[in-house]
């Protein structure tokens, strides 16, 4: 079985960030840090090269593949802001309704800019991305 990429690393986020080059995302990704710990409780991890993740939880599909993986996080990206979690979790049409200028794929929503967005709609969408990641996969850490 392949071995999985995207694992937690001991690289610095901070260093990380620091190394981002659009001076926008830059600043963005510091204020996602401290929201993303305010609402989650964890503290930001590297996930990969370039993934700040937090928290954790394991999964195991059908197929039998399995891994680890963090439970919500984003990536500052050349072209948009990936923020990487469950979208298919309840009340996410009226929540995304409300969010502001974004792009939404099965597992990530697209922001080009913290600014873009409504923060407080978004820690809502974090809470209930979390919240429904811990149910479907109950045994996270």
């Amino acid at each position: 079985m392949a071995k999985q990429k995207t694992t937690e690393t001991e690289v610095s986020v901070t260093d990380f960030i620091n190394n981002v080059a659009d001076e926008q995302k830059r600043k963005d990704s510091f204020r996602l840090v401290k929201i993303f710990e305010e609402q989650t409780g964890f503290k930001a991890k590297m996930w990969g090269p370039s993934i700040i993740g937090f928290g954790s939880y394991h999964y195991k599909y059908a197929s039998g593949h399995e891994g680890d993986a963090p439970l919500t996080g984003f990536a500052p990206r050349k072209p948009s802001i990936s923020l990487y979690m469950m979208v298919g979790f309840e009340g996410k049409d009226e929540l995304l309704a409300r969010f502001g200028k974004y792009k939404a794929a099965k597992g990530c929503i697209y922001i080009k800019k913290l600014d873009d967005v409504d923060t407080e709609v978004f820690k809502d969408i974090i809470s209930a991305s979390v919240k429904a990641v811990k149910a479907l996969y109950p045994d996270h850490s």
